[in-house]
């Protein structure tokens, strides 16, 4: 699958330039507990209109005595609001600031659909209760759904804060149960049928994921412009048919509270369709990030999988094929689709940074990351693995 040409044209640094300065923005000066997420004061530019939201959801049946609105401050992508009134809490999702000026993603309606109709097949989703296309109300489409109290595995986890290594291992089993049931849930069954057409899947990602990128860039990255064309070369035959999230990982699941090794909600199905389980499952690889990855790398936090306790990319392809009963076929195409991904959402983020469609700090050094997701998915080329890529 992968030819000699192409493993002695490019040649891969081990070291990324920029270590000091990533170090310097990405560090954390206090790392946070395992605990609940807690909203907090809303961002500079990201306001809601409260009044005709409060009238808004007044018509529609919402009691909004002392609606209050805070914002969650994690993610990157879809913005996430809480509301609290007298006697209730929700959830308000809407797309990000800017988003109009990018092709592809924050379709509000299919997150709502996806949502409301998984439910029956599915419990490990939010409750929905309304969405409109209505733009008048806080400027944008948007969905509301009921808030999940749990606990969420950020990136920024640190390792003396985090749970013991055997409860991380049963987190990670649990994590990746939830992402094998998903997969066998009955596509008929969930009403989803018409959610995404398979034939062709592979193909339309990879074409799809390399507009976005030319769409969204900003700076030339040749390590990026490389891997859209070795993954263009070296497609699969889809492997089946799912219903998938597109984004599945540690910090998208929520842990019971009372019995944290188990997940009972999925969050963020902006990007669920049907499609190819080991695309799925090559998305969630691009985001976990081994113990013995380069330093370099690791600064970026992708999700809190280096924790002790934690499978290896190689071990979660061995979990993945016991628990589904399927065999993984060119695991490397997978996990460097999946960096590949990573790395173009950051991108699309970037951009609206680059642009002043957002002002928010975090997404300014998200170039550099793009950067360096181009050099994992190379280094995973030339090794022809997923795992140990610096050794």
């Amino acid at each position: 699958m992968f030819s000699n040409k192409e493993k002695v044209i490019f040649r891969i640094p081990l070291k990324l330039k920029l270590h000091l300065f990533m170090s310097k923005f990405y560090k954390q000066k206090n790392d946070i507990t395992f605990s609940m997420d807690e909203p907090q004061d809303i961002r500079k530019g990201e306001d809601l209109p409260i009044d005709p939201l409060k009238k808004f959801l007044t018509s529609q049946g919402f009691d909004t005595k002392d609606l209050t609105i805070k914002q969650f401050p994690s993610g990157y992508s879809n913005l996430t609001y809480f509301l609290s009134t007298n006697n209730n809490e929700y959830v308000l999702r809407r797309p990000p600031f800017g988003a109009d000026s990018l092709k592809g993603g924050h379709d509000m309606s299919r997150e709502y659909k996806v949502l409301s109709k998984l439910k029956a097949e599915f419990k490990k989703v939010p409750n929905v209760h309304l969405y409109t296309e209505d733009k008048s109300i806080i400027g944008a489409p948007f969905y509301i759904m009921d808030c999940v109290k749990g606990y969420i595995m950020r990136p920024n986890l640190s390792q003396e804060n985090a749970p013991d290594a055997d409860t991380v291992s049963k987190i990670a089993d649990s994590l990746f149960d939830t992402l094998v049931n998903l997969h066998q849930v009955d596509i008929d069954k969930s009403g989803l049928n018409d959610f995404g057409k398979i034939e062709g899947y592979v193909s339309r990602q990879v074409s799809g994921w390399t507009k976005r990128y030319f769409h969204a860039k900003t700076h030339t990255i040749p390590e990026m412009e490389f891997v859209a064309k070795w993954l263009n070369e070296n497609q699969p035959k889809e492997s089946g048919k799912a219903i998938i999230h597109n984004d599945f990982k540690y910090d998208n699941a929520v842990l019971d509270m009372n019995n944290p090794t188990k997940v009972i909600s999925v969050l963020d199905w902006e990007m669920a369709t049907l499609g190819d389980p080991l695309m799925d499952l090559g998305t969630t690889l691009g985001y976990w990030v081994d113990k013995n990855d380069a330093p370099e790398f690791k600064l970026f936090k992708l999700s809190a999988t280096t924790l002790d306790g934690n499978p290896s990319r190689q071990d979660i392809l061995t979990m993945y094929e016991k628990k589904s009963g399927k065999t993984i076929n060119n695991p490397v195409f997978y996990y460097v689709f999946g960096l590949f991904k990573i790395a173009i959402i950051a991108q699309q983020i970037y951009y609206r940074y680059h642009k002043g469609y957002t002002k928010d700090k975090r997404f300014s050094m998200l170039n550099i990351a793009v950067n360096s997701l181009g050099v994992m998915a190379n280094q995973a080329i030339i090794k022809n693995r997923v795992s140990d890529l610096f050794e």
